[in-house]
Order: structure tokens, then sequence, then C-alpha cells
């Protein structure tokens, strides 16, 4: 089964949206000053993404991803430092919907969508290497009980089903 363009469009929307959203409200409340930059700017490249989605539909309606909305506000709560939400973006969310673009450049019919998501993937694989580029500078961290916070925010979208991507649609 195939989705439409405008499902895969909507999801999408919901999916950088929710980054967005989140990432924008939670850089305030980070200690880390280059990783309160890092994560502002993710949130602006990534609510750029959403502002041509949302162009792309005319009228979108796109609901927050809640595992995703989970994953990305445990991880600004859980460490006021911001290395665990750029750990998320790197290591945990940002993969999932690089496979999750290109599930979608594999479907059928995308027409204008599809440089769209070329588009995004860019904007995402850029956003991984510059969060990750502004973590190596910083201290290792030796922390057991912040290491199973990390590993427990992949299991969370593992056990809402998303293993290896956010899915192309809901």
């Amino acid at each position: 089964m195939t989705v439409s363009s405008r499902q895969v469009a909507e999801y999408l929307l919901a999916c950088f949206d929710t980054l967005y959203r989140v990432l924008g409200e939670g850089a305030a409340n980070l200690t880390n000053d280059a990783y309160v930059v890092r994560v502002y700017e993710s949130s602006r490249a990534f609510g750029a993404v959403a502002l041509e989605l949302r162009e792309y539909l005319d009228e979108p309606s796109a609901e927050p991803v809640a595992v995703l909305e989970e994953v990305l506000t445990r991880s600004l709560g859980d460490d006021r430092s911001g290395a665990m939400v750029l750990f998320a973006l790197v290591v945990v969310v940002g993969p999932r919907l690089l496979i999750s673009l290109l599930d979608a450049r594999n479907e059928p019919d995308l027409g204008a969508l599809a440089p769209l998501c070329e588009r995004a993937s860019t904007v995402v694989l850029d956003e991984i290497r510059a969060s990750a580029e502004a973590a190596k500078s910083q201290l290792l961290i030796d922390d057991p009980v912040w290491q199973g916070t990390a590993r427990d925010l992949a299991e969370t979208l593992e056990r809402a089903g998303y293993v290896q991507s956010l899915g192309i649609s809901r």
C-alpha cells in the first residue's frame, strides 16, 4: 500500500514542527551556552523545513508526533546542559528522520514533494553534523545514569515502533 504525497507531507510536517517547537522552547533553559546556540539554530533550521511543508500543503493538518515530543522533552529536562538533547539529535532522532525522508522519496508520485524531501534531508544531515561538532569539544560524560537515560531515549522510540525510522505517515 502506498500513501499519498499529502499524507507523507503532513506527517513530515508533524515531525519537523515537533522538532522546531520543542527545541525552540527548550533551548532557553539550557546552561551550556554553546549548546543553547546550537539547539536554537537547529530549531530554526527545522522550522524552515516545516514552513516549506506548510506552504506545500496550503492548508496543513499536523499534530505533534507524541513520542518524538516525549523523547525531545525528556532529553531537554533530564540534562540541563543540553548534552542530552544534542545526543538525541545526533544519535536517536536525526538518523531515524533521515530514513523517513529516504522512505518518503521512494514513494511513487511525489511530484513537488520530492525536491522538498531532498532539501529536508540536507537540513537534517547538516544539523546532525553541526550538533556533533558542537559536542565534540565538550567533556565526555562518563555517568552511568546519564548513559542509561540516553539509551532509554532510543528504547522509547523503539517501543513505539520506530526502530529504524520515524515512519512516513500516521
